[in-house]
């Protein structure tokens, strides 16, 4: 529409003669008309005819889109190895976006070997040239130490000059990097800024930091309503992590007004997404029968998902139901649904982790031989690890193993200092065992 009205119909007729008569740009910009459908109806193949007889006299621009064309499978069968070999045409010309393209394929290992070294190659004549995707994946490379040695400062150079050209990307990266002061010095009001720029053009990992930081009070004061902006941005673009976290602020009442069902909705499809936390925190709501209807089988259901992956307390809260014959299958012998032993592996894994009640539970069943051999000992020492986490329960039967001289040498100062320890915890065991030690010595 330079000096005429704009009028695409007109332009293909002209890139039509032109491109006849053999002119490679003609050629091209009459492929660019078919493939976008400017003018006339789109037609992918009939843009690769076009592409390839601009390509063959060597139109840089044309032997980039007809590599973008065979490595994406359009307009032409899928082919890396021929989507390389337009490429590198195009890239030996200088063309950036092919040399980009090029270095994502060797990265990748599309159409040739898997090689970081070239990759880094011509990720650098891309980037040298201001082109700000290459630039960010430069960085990328210094950053992971690939193709070259790692190097964060070099990472943070590049990641800066493609996040000032806008690329949402290297602004969530160089957030990243000053937020934890890595290849610069710690800055949290640049790294909000960063992150601020990179959220606000859908960057759905910026959003997510941003929900974390405000929700935690981390380089900006705590505002759980604008965590729960950023959250909700994230979690409708499906990010796991804050659907999540934004099912635990809908539960908790925080930022919003507290709806169960709507955490529910939440934490369903971050759980089905195979998050931990979430399928935890789910198996709870159906176990207690918040925001649905209580579903024993349902909890076991989502327990297990979660306590497969490791997480502690999901392996606590499987050993529960274990023990209580809640929602899970009854023992075909005995038709009896509590399962001891079960609950008593699920809460060994829990307790290798350090996890104070899964310690304490465990402590209990050795005391009391259900699901393991008794083994005095043993109960001692699983109390004494939750005890010195601070589980007031623990603390309270330790102090009776210590009174009792079970599984240790009988110590009444001992048994004294962990009766007092719980009692402070408000342990009503506890404290009432401190009340009768205290009226037998008055």
């Amino acid at each position: 529409g330079q000096g005429v009205p704009q009028n695409d119909k007109t332009a293909v007729k002209w890139y039509k003669l032109s491109a006849e008569q053999g002119n490679s740009r003609a050629q091209f910009s009459l492929g660019q008309m078919y493939n976008n459908g400017e003018g006339v109806s789109q037609n992918h193949k009939t843009a690769v005819k076009w592409y390839k007889l601009a390509a063959k006299q060597g139109d840089a621009p044309a032997q980039y889109n007809l590599g973008w064309n065979y490595r994406n499978g359009q307009g032409v069968s899928r082919d890396y190895k021929t989507a390389v070999k337009c490429y590198e045409l195009a890239a030996k010309q200088g063309n950036a976006r092919a040399q980009f393209s090029l270095g994502q394929m060797h990265r990748k290992g599309e159409g040739v070997a898997h090689t970081y070294m070239t990759a880094v190659k011509w990720f650098r004549l891309a980037a040298k040239q201001g082109h700000a995707p290459a630039q960010f994946s430069l960085g990328q490379m210094y950053r992971n130490g690939q193709g070259l040695a790692r190097n964060d400062k070099t990472a943070v150079k590049w990641y800066t000059l493609a996040a000032e050209q806008g690329n949402a990307y290297a602004q969530n990266n160089l957030a990243w990097n000053y937020r934890n002061g890595q290849g610069v010095p710690q800055d949290d009001k640049t790294a909000v800024r960063w992150y601020t720029l990179a959220a606000k053009q859908g960057n759905v990992r910026a959003q997510f930091s941003l929900g974390q930081m405000y929700g935690k009070g981390e380089c900006v004061p705590q505002n759980h309503k604008t965590a729960m902006k950023w959250y909700t941005l994230a979690a409708e673009q499906g990010h796991a992590n804050a659907q999540f976290s934004l099912g635990w602020m809908y539960d908790e009442g925080k930022g919003v007004t507290r709806n169960d069902k709507t955490a529910v909705q939440w934490l369903t499809l971050a759980a089905g997404q195979g998050d931990p936390y979430a399928q935890n925190n789910l198996g709870w709501m159906y176990k207690e029968g918040l925001g649905v209807t209580r579903n024993y089988k349902t909890a076991v259901k989502w327990y297990t998902l979660s306590a497969k992956q490791g997480h502690a307390n999901a392996q606590t809260n499987l050993g529960w139901m274990y023990k209580e014959g809640l929602g899970v299958p009854q023992h075909q012998k005995t038709g009896v649904s509590q399962d001891y032993v079960t609950a008593a592996k699920w809460y060994t894994l829990a307790a290798e982790q350090e996890h104070a009640p899964a310690q304490s539970t465990l402590g209990v069943m050795y005391a009391e031989g259900k699901g393991v051999l008794r083994n005095d000992k043993t109960a001692v020492k699983w109390y004494k690890l939750a005890a010195e986490l601070g589980d007031s329960s623990a603390q309270f039967n330790l102090g009776v193993m210590y009174d009792e001289g079970k599984g240790v040498s009988q110590n009444e100062k001992t048994a004294l200092k962990c009766y007092t320890l719980a009692a402070e915890q408000k342990d009503a065991r506890a404290q009432t065992n401190l009340g009768d030690t205290k009226s037998a010595n008055e």
